[in-house]
């Protein structure tokens, strides 16, 4: 019997990674389309600790090239920083022509993070919500292409990962007091998570919302949804249809019928 199951996790494993390089390619064609028409390409990932960011980034970019790719996921900021216009940290990253450029985390720690664990007033806050989509239609009046993506899961899976990721000693860069209180905060991030989706979800840039429960699924519909809202030459169609019950775009009514993490 246990033989059985691992014969059938191996063959999903098959079938996952099958698909995972035919996505790749497409990705491929998509950079190459980016560079040789001077685009710029600007993907956002948020979401809950262990939603799977990580993971999700670089199966986008693994096999892209790097000196068109780059992957920003910003620290705690400087004393400097701190002081500045809010959103001027990010600004020197935003992609220049012929790049993509994937945000770990973005400006939306306002929204989250800093709201929940108090690193931000309420004057601040509010700012944010009033200014974010007016700097969001500046960058898409630039010519950047905003793509925003917020990974959900549920409590149990979020306290399952977690603790897997403090028994994993290879993951240990990843713990941090902030991980400690995001269970003991969950119903805070849920309520600012609304407010945020509330407030900051508009036609130049809406939030795409991925129920991240399952790691795969969740890469590979990440991937096709990507592709599906780019444009670029030779696009293998078949390939690229996302789920739309993994993945869709946000609306009020999902957060009362359970399609989004309460």
């Amino acid at each position: 019997m246990a033989k059985d199951r691992k014969h059938a996790a191996d063959e999903g494993d098959g079938e996952y990674r099958d698909a995972l390089y035919r996505l790749q390619v497409e990705l491929v064609k998509l950079q190459r389309h980016v560079i040789t028409k001077g685009l710029k390409l600007l993907i956002l990932f948020e979401g809950r600790d262990a939603a799977g960011k990580d993971g999700t980034i670089k199966r986008v970019t693994e096999h892209m090239s790097p000196r068109e790719t780059r992957v920003v996921a910003l620290g705690k900021p400087t004393e400097r920083e701190s002081s500045s216009w809010y959103f001027q940290r990010w600004v020197p990253y935003l992609p220049a022509a012929g790049e993509i450029v994937c945000f770990n985390r973005s400006w939306y720690n306002r929204a989250g993070v800093e709201r929940v664990m108090g690193f931000c007033t309420d004057a601040e806050l509010d700012e944010f919500f009033d200014t974010a989509p007016f700097f969001e239609q500046m960058l898409v009046r630039s010519g950047i292409s905003l793509h925003k993506y917020y990974l959900d899961i549920d409590r149990d899976t979020q306290a399952e990962r977690l603790e897997d990721r403090r028994k994993d000693p290879l993951k240990q860069w990843k713990v941090s007091p902030v991980d400690e209180a995001a269970l003991s905060h969950w119903k805070d991030y849920s309520r600012a998570r609304n407010e945020m989706f509330a407030r900051t979800h508009h036609a130049s840039a809406p939030w795409t919302v991925v129920r991240a429960g399952n790691k795969k699924k969740t890469r590979l519909n990440v991937i096709r949804d990507l592709l599906t809202r780019c444009d670029y030459e030779d696009k293998d169609r078949d390939v690229v249809l996302p789920d739309p019950s993994i993945v869709f775009q946000f609306e009020q009514e999902r957060l009362a019928n359970g399609d989004i993490a309460a």
